[in-house]
């Protein structure tokens, strides 16, 4: 029979996958000796299995019954007793943190008999009443499914509620649970419990949770501990309250003491953030003792843990207990910020460091920030609860918000406050703005999480929901749907378009000498990162400037250089009379005026990459995408035909047009096969990479260019095409008399290339995979087609959790790859490989490529710095 409960004696800090964070965490804290209220975790075992069978697994309730009786004992009071109750809450607590998504049920054991005792054993009246109020509230809606809208009309008010208009208060909620569900609220406490352990079961597949678990990434089938404790109570007037607390800001990553305090308040009115808090600083002058206490328990839980953690205690007559601790979230400026003054301190290392931040946090630090300008000013300000710049329509609620980001509209969603069931709005928003609450409320913790601006507590602010609108308090009236910009470093708000300007981290890597501990931190991480990574970096880039910014942002070359983009704009002419040339004469006449454009191109590339590779893509696309649009000539040339005013060139363009139309262009006349169909125009191409490279060289310089040809499916295609391109090559050396030594390879991103790479090997240079081609051959997908179409679906229904354009399906794509890798290294065991989709510059995708053995990643200038950063944690064993 397996075991599916523990005490909190029985844990520790690294058992998070069967008792959840939250259990894993009350564990340790029990272990080091701290004061933790006493009970017990239920695992995720236990959770899953109940999912998967409807029903608690057999033997479950007997292992609660027991270790509710050891709970029964240390206490020295039974559950649910009349006279002397005690009463225990039941939390969820998956593995990884997901705020506000699951259920908690506070004050269980409570009933019509128990309240009385509870009165009379603290001679409180009232805060017996008010813990029942909170147990039916908690549990209608949590547990009976009750909207909690229903019991909203009193929440608001109810601190200041007397005794007994509380108790009237608990008698309408009990008519509400009545009334709603057709059965009263049940009065046996054993029963209160076993209902209440199965709704945090089944919050796990609740809509909310499992956005966010698409948000964030995290496995479905993970489950969620329930973690079973003795009540504390913070509502037992003014010597009692509840808070949240942080090492170090989440925001910011300053040292100090960050958090929330609330005063005759139990922890769920702190995260709500139904009423605004007092900070964690100010409980030294209501309660000396308990905060001094509080700043040992915090020194001693930063030092243990080797990290910024974020912990939740109650004080109930004066005496401290700690209810939660866990490694924070925090924003991706305060992970940077912390894991680099750790160094200093000694806690971690260098190597470490570089584990706890994440490209994806980095990519976060290189967003537009607000335009420095002293002359701006707020029409109010909050909390700067989480960093950015935001700006966008106004929408009171999260459809609103939704719908409008759906139609390409950006939205700041504007809350009273925000609850789990807002997660929806606050995923599709810029970023969002609420009148009440602090760092620690729902809105703060998720937005932090989730990468989202957020201002919180703005106190001046007074929403009108009737009328669709809110007031700043001796200010403007804002309508919904007017624009707003909110700053999350300051907590200022904004009426109107404020612009944006590069952040600091961005200026220093482009060389500005910046005065930013954010950006210091980085530059000093990524020479970190550079020594440690296995994995070259280059860059995606077209053009000398996106060259330049990318060697400035540490490229090691370039991995793609499309070469399609330099026939568009005003030398699109030319390959029109290229692709209607009725003779050699015709063809020549074109290939000439463009081939002195292209060198002219390539100059400026090599030079501005001297000294590094530059992997350049022979052409690629359909020819018709240089063309006229079908309808429209057609419509032309039939209107000049109407006139009788023809135009020849119209009328040869359209027979073009019309050859060259295809049903599906991503899968035919396009890449290697426009070498060969197409005579001359991949010479010309060759012709100008190696004339520029001369140049180059005659000039002093060290081009390094690498000929790539696309979409081969075959080594006979690339035999064929090769020999074309030596030939040219040699030519131009013998005609310049200069020595040029250009590897020509190909593009892997057909099936039939990847499971061919063997053959294919024998006359490459080099592999470089086209993961995005490669991704819509292998799932059967025309990217521009199904993206908008049904991808919202599938992520929805989990055939993917993410995009595989945005991140690598290593299961089915990344092993051809890996296949691939294997076919070709057994050919030739030195052939240079790397990828040139923008997979090379996502996260997960580059550990992937690390572990099968690339050469490089190349990626867009913009993700370069990332592209490193991951590549080093991918050597550290990062997740």
């Amino acid at each position: 029979m397996p075991t599916y409960v523990y005490d909190f004696d029985q844990g520790n800090k690294d058992q998070k996958d069967l008792l959840g964070g939250k259990g894993a965490g009350l564990a340790e804290m029990t272990n080091l000796g701290l004061p933790v209220p006493p009970g017990f975790t239920i695992s995720t075992d236990a959770c899953r299995a109940y999912l998967a069978e409807g029903a608690e697994p057999a033997g479950l309730e007997a292992e609660v019954d027991e270790h509710l009786h050891t709970l029964e004992e240390r206490m020295g009071r039974r559950l649910g007793d009349p006279d002397d109750p005690l009463l225990v809450s039941v939390r969820s607590g998956a593995k990884f943190s997901m705020p506000g998504m699951m259920e908690t049920v506070l004050d269980v054991g409570l009933n019509d008999r128990s309240v009385v005792g509870l009165a009379e054993q603290s001679g409180d009246d009232r805060f017996a009443a008010d813990s029942y109020r909170r147990l039916l509230q908690m549990f209608g809606t949590t547990v009976l499914g009750i909207d909690g809208e229903a019991f909203s009309d009193r929440m608001d008010a109810a601190d200041e509620l007397d005794t007994e208009q509380l108790r009237m208060v608990v008698e309408d909620f009990k008519a509400i649970i009545r009334e709603h569900t057709g059965h009263d609220f049940p009065q046996d406490p054993r029963e209160q419990l076993r209902l209440a352990i199965r709704a945090v079961f089944s919050s796990w597949n609740t809509p909310r949770a499992a956005l966010y678990r698409r948000q964030e990434q995290i496995p479905d089938d993970l489950g969620t501990a329930v973690n079973i404790q003795a009540m504390v109570f913070g509502n037992r007037g003014q010597t009692s309250g509840s808070g949240v607390a942080f090492t170090r800001d989440p925001a910011t990553g300053d040292q100090g003491l960050y958090g929330d305090y609330l005063t005759d308040a139990q922890g769920e009115d702190v995260v709500a953030g139904i009423r605004n808090t007092i900070a964690i600083a100010d409980l030294a002058e209501l309660d000396r003792t308990s905060y001094e206490e509080l700043l040992r328990i915090m020194a001693t839980l930063e030092k243990h843990y080797r990290d910024m953690c974020d912990l939740e205690f109650t004080i109930e007559d004066g005496h401290l207990w700690m209810l939660q601790t866990r490694v924070g979230k925090r924003t991706a400026e305060a992970a940077v910020r912390i894991a680099a003054d750790m160094v200093d301190e000694g806690l971690i290392d260098e190597d470490e460091a570089l584990r706890r931040v994440t490209g994806d946090q980095l990519v976060a630090l290189m967003f537009p920030r607000f335009a420095p300008d002293p002359s701006r000013q707020p029409v109010t300000t909050g909390m700067n609860a989480s960093p950015g710049a935001a700006v966008g329509k106004v929408a009171l609620d999260s459809d609103t918000a939704v719908a409008w980001a759906e139609r390409g509209d950006d939205v700041i969603l504007v809350r009273k406050e925000t609850t789990p069931d807002d997660l929806h709005g606050m995923v599709a928003a810029r970023g969002v703005l609420t009148s009440r609450g602090g760092k620690t409320s729902h809105a703060a913790v998720v937005a932090r999480g989730m990468g989202r601006t957020c201002v919180c507590g703005a106190e001046a602010i007074r929403i009108d929901l009737v009328n669709r609108r809110f007031e700043v308090r001796g200010g403007p009236t804002v309508e919904e749907g007017d624009v707003i910009s909110i700053d999350g470093g300051t907590g200022e708000v904004f009426v109107g378009e404020v612009p944006v300007s590069d952040p600091d981290v961005v200026r220093r890597l482009e060389g500005e000498d910046v005065d930013d501990p954010v950006a210091d931190a980085v530059e000093r991480l990524l020479e970190r990162a550079d020594a440690v990574r296995r994995l070259a970096v280059r860059a995606n880039a077209d053009t000398p400037e996106d060259a330049i910014r990318a060697r400035r942002f540490g490229a090691a070359g370039i991995g793609l250089c499309r070469t399609e983009h330099m026939f568009l704009g005003e030398r699109r002419g030319l390959v029109e009379d290229l692709i209607v040339a009725e003779d050699d004469a015709q063809k020549e006449h074109a290939l000439t005026g463009l081939e002195p454009l292209q060198r002219s191109d390539f100059i400026e590339i090599l030079t501005a990459m001297d000294g590094l590779p530059v992997t350049v893509r022979l052409i690629d696309p359909p020819l018709h995408e240089f063309l006229p649009d079908l309808t429209d000539l057609a419509v032309r040339v039939a209107l000049e035909d109407e006139r009788h005013d023809e135009d020849e060139r119209d009328h040869l363009m359209l027979a073009a047009v019309r050859r060259l139309h295809e049903h599906n262009p991503m899968l035919g006349l396009r890449g290697v096969r426009i070498g060969l169909v197409i005579p001359g125009l991949f010479d010309l191409q060759a012709r100008a990479i190696a004339e520029a490279t001369a140049e180059r060289i005659a000039a002093g310089g060290d081009p390094r260019p690498e000929i790539m040809v696309p979409l081969v499916a075959s080594e006979r295609e690339l035999a064929l095409i090769r020999a074309q391109l030596e030939a040219v090559v040699a030519t131009v050396a013998e005609e310049q008399g200069v020595a040029l030594d250009i590897p020509i390879g190909t593009m892997i991103e057909l099936p039939r290339a990847a499971v061919t790479a063997d053959r294919i090997a024998t006359v490459a240079d080099f592999f470089s995979f086209g993961t995005n081609d490669l991704t819509q051959t292998v799932w059967g997908f025309s990217r521009d087609d199904v993206e908008a179409a049904f991808f919202p679906a599938y992520r929805d229904q989990g055939v993917f959790p993410v995009s595989p354009f945005e991140s690598l399906d290593v299961e089915g794509v990344g092993d051809l790859v890996r296949t691939a890798v294997r076919l070709g290294r057994s050919t030739k065991p030195d052939l240079h490989m790397g990828v040139c989709g923008e997979h090379g510059g996502d996260p997960a995708s580059i550990h992937f490529f690390d572990e099968v053995g690339l050469d490089y990643v190349s990626c867009s200038p913009f993700r370069v710095p990332v592209a490193r950063w991951e590549a080093a944690r991918a050597v550290l064993g990062a997740t």
